[in-house]
């Protein structure tokens, strides 16, 4: 009789990670990265861990499984407040990148905050230390040698963190970016092609915006390489007015241009708005380029030709490698291609 109710209450009992692990042949950490959706777990075990897992009705306790793991199963997004076209204060390029963010996390079964940051306060302090967020995604930064001590402080701190940025030797923290310096000599190329020869560079290249120094060392590697004189850097940050009162400063400077290099599409599209207000026609009178491939790089008349950058990656990417900071994996920084989109904003020289 007692046997036999030690048997009938085995049967009742939830079926646990070691019996999956049992049944598949594997560890049972095995069995817990499976089924978290961790992306080092072979494809084949991971079907056939998720297949037993069906077969016994398994479910995870997420609230058991975080408090073993002291982990909130959660990653926080930071946002820097950026100046743009609408109220919302965030640059429009980070928005695609927001939306693979998304569906990198869910794919992992991972949960997402998304908040500014705040300059006033320690990062961390409302998230890790706090086990709200397992890691930080850092988006957008304004001015990084104002910037850069506050990663400095997270990496003492010992916040795990990953950030979408140029990828530089000894910066604070892993970086994704975009490779900002072919990116720069490949649409200046084109420009060239064109028989564009009087180019101008709109845009900050100076170490507060690393990215468009990156992209106007490229303006510079591809000018030289055709034997021309590079024109102008007018300094620009990314925003329309900016882009604007570049445009301005350039006309008034005297210098007979023919082709304009914008470091971000923002830029490119005030400086399309200023050169029609002073009677200058692009394509014809000018050939005009932008860098993102944000969506109004397509609206504005003519749609800009530009470089894009790959935001479905990119934020693929950053969740993969904060993941792995969060697991205690080795990860690094990474750097991605960016593509010619070739638009109505160039045409050849008449």
């Amino acid at each position: 009789m007692e046997g036999g109710s030690d048997d009938k209450l085995r049967a009742h009992e939830r079926p646990t990670s070691f019996d999956i692990a049992y049944r598949a042949g594997v560890s049972q950490s095995t069995v817990s990265r499976a089924l978290r959706g961790d992306p080092n777990v072979n494809e084949e075990t991971r079907r056939k861990i998720e297949a037993i897992a069906r077969e016994l009705k398994y479910k995870v306790d997420k609230n058991a499984s975080n408090l073993r793991r002291q982990r909130s199963n959660t990653i926080a997004v930071l946002f820097f407040e950026d100046p743009s076209p609408d109220p919302s204060q965030i640059n429009p390029f980070f928005l695609s990148m927001l939306g693979s963010i998304t569906r990198a996390c869910a794919k992992r079964s991972f949960d997402l905050l998304i908040s500014f940051q705040r300059f006033a306060q320690d990062w961390n302090e409302d998230y890790e230390d706090s086990g709200k967020a397992d890691g930080l995604i850092l988006l957008g930064y304004g001015d990084y040698v104002d910037y850069r001590p506050h990663l400095e402080q997270l990496v003492a701190q010992g916040t795990r963190f990953v950030r979408w940025g140029a990828v530089e030797d000894g910066q604070p923290g892993l970086s994704i970016g975009s490779d900002n310096f072919q990116g720069g000599r490949t649409i200046t190329e084109h420009l060239i092609g064109l028989g564009r020869r009087q180019i101008a560079f709109l845009g900050d290249a100076s170490n507060h915006y690393p990215e468009f120094s990156e992209r106007y060392r490229g303006f510079l590697s591809s000018m030289a390489a055709a034997g021309l004189e590079p024109g102008p850097q007018i300094d620009a940050i990314s925003s329309e007015e900016s882009g604007m009162a570049a445009a301005a400063r350039l006309i008034g400077s005297g210098f007979q241009f023919d082709g304009i290099v914008a470091a971000s599409d923002l830029i490119a599209a005030g400086a399309l708005h200023w050169l029609r207000d002073a009677g200058i026609d692009v394509p014809r009178d000018v050939s005009l380029t932008g860098f993102d491939d944000i969506a109004a790089a397509s609206l504005v008349n003519p749609p800009l030709t530009t470089m894009a950058q790959d935001t479905s990656l990119a934020g693929e990417k950053l969740v993969e490698t904060l993941l792995k900071l969060v697991s205690g994996e080795p990860a690094e920084s990474l750097v991605l291609p960016a593509k010619l989109i070739v638009r109505r904003s160039c045409g050849a020289k008449r």
